[in-house]
């Protein structure tokens, strides 16, 4: 397999551990050359929750954290290689063959309509390049609007996969960072719960001849990614490997 140049895009408030652990360690094994970009130019910091292998999900009522995931995503932050991230908006689609986006609840805030993000995911788009993006990160594909079909999503009539509405935390939602610094501390905002309903945003943006896999059975054992391309999108943390995997098949 070819090597091919890769953009990867992470929060900084917050990523979902595996859900940028994994696509990353499938990628640099597949040999593929990564470069890592966030909002603010700072480097990527995973959200406490996703590294607490104890941590149960409110909804779901199991542990979503694998210990093994935590210890690498842990390794990982600590390795250095995601301490010199490029910002979005310095980054030039003309230089990469791919991007992919990894997931987290940060995604919701810096993310989602980040008009650098949106503007970089409309090249790939109209340059044929692979799109990738999971979880809250499909809610960018939603906003990435093509001024050349009526103003519509980039997913208009694909197949692509929601974060199920069924799972949406209720409750107060906050962004602790795990090991946070003085200059790269994230976000003291709590939200009463998840900023969009994205599986409802979803949907209306695939439009009538697009589908949605948003089934809440989903597990470990029965991941939800789905390829349509150009766009690999993949449902939340238990279809992080399946991602990867797919990310790859699709770059191949």
């Amino acid at each position: 397999m070819a090597k091919k140049k890769v953009l990867v895009v992470a929060s900084n408030y917050g990523f979902w551990g595996e859900e940028l652990q994994a696509p990353w360690d499938a990628l640099v094994a597949a040999g593929h050359e990564l470069t890592i970009a966030t909002p603010q130019g700072k480097k990527p910091l995973p959200l406490t929750i996703s590294i607490d292998p104890d941590f149960v999900d409110p909804i779901q009522k199991y542990n979503v954290n694998p210990r093994e995931v935590c210890d690498r995503t842990k390794q990982l932050v600590e390795s250095g290689v995601w301490d010199k991230p490029i910002k979005i908006s310095d980054a030039k689609m003309s230089n990469y063959d791919a991007i992919v986006m990894a997931g987290g609840l940060g995604a919701d805030l810096d993310m989602l309509n980040n008009t650098a993000l949106k503007g970089l995911t409309l090249e790939a788009y109209r340059a044929n390049k692979l799109i990738g993006a999971m979880c809250f990160a499909v809610g960018v594909l939603v906003n990435t609007r093509d001024p050349k079909n009526g103003h519509k999503s980039i997913i208009y009539g694909k197949k692509v996969t929601a974060h199920p509405r069924e799972w949406d935390f209720l409750g107060d939602v906050n962004y602790e960072l795990a090991n946070p610094t003085a200059d790269n501390k994230g976000t003291d905002v709590v939200t009463p719960g998840f900023v969009v309903p994205l599986a409802d945003l979803v949907v209306d943006a695939v439009g009538p001849n697009g589908s949605v896999a948003m089934d809440p059975g989903i597990s470990r054992d029965k991941p939800s990614a789905v390829t349509d391309l150009p766009f690999v999108t993949a449902c939340s943390v238990e279809s992080s490997i399946e991602y990867g995997k797919q990310l790859v098949k699709a770059l191949a």
